[in-house]
């Protein structure tokens, strides 16, 4: 490639494709686009979350919660069962409801924590996680997210203690 008018040449570079035009798509078209990016799960959950948020304000949230519980693998349903009714003996303010498909629990109807399945993303341990609004803050760092391999009567009072902690108590 020559100079510009300016006297600037451009180099090209042999590793970079070359410049083509966008194509834009005409308006009202439907244009959906795939991405590779994301596994199967992913996917699974975020159309978890778009149909839990369309759902209307009658849904028994709770008997949701349940029955999703009732659906997991024999060792995650027993620690989700054993969470669930840490969290709710210990945080009746708290609503169940279900947040990308997992057990949640909302204060107000903001997401505190939730419950994440050691088989729904196929990790080897499953999950309790705070959200933002989990006032867990402790200096400049401080964990989020809790990885649970059996609940003995010491994770359950950790866990109380979290919960309280989290809710604004000490």
């Amino acid at each position: 490639m020559g100079p510009d008018a300016s006297g600037f040449q451009e180099e090209i570079d042999p590793q970079m494709p070359e410049k083509t035009s966008a194509k834009k798509t005409p308006r009202g078209a439907a244009a959906k686009k795939r991405f590779d990016g994301f596994t199967d799960e992913e996917k699974g959950a975020m159309q978890s979350r778009v149909r839990e948020m369309k759902r209307g304000a009658d849904v028994n949230w709770e008997g949701e919660v349940q029955e999703k519980i009732a659906g997991f693998s024999p060792a995650d349903r027993a620690l989700a069962k054993r969470v669930h009714a840490v969290v709710k003996g210990n945080a009746p303010q708290l609503e169940s409801k279900l947040w990308y498909g997992m057990p949640a629990y909302y204060r107000e109807g903001k997401l505190v924590c939730h419950f994440q399945p050691a088989q729904k993303f196929k990790t080897r341990y499953a999950t309790l996680g705070f959200s933002d609004n989990a006032k867990l803050d402790e200096g400049s760092i401080w964990p989020v997210a809790y990885a649970l391999k059996e609940l003995t009567p010491t994770e359950e009072a950790k866990i109380v203690a979290l919960l309280k902690k989290a809710l604004g108590g000490a």
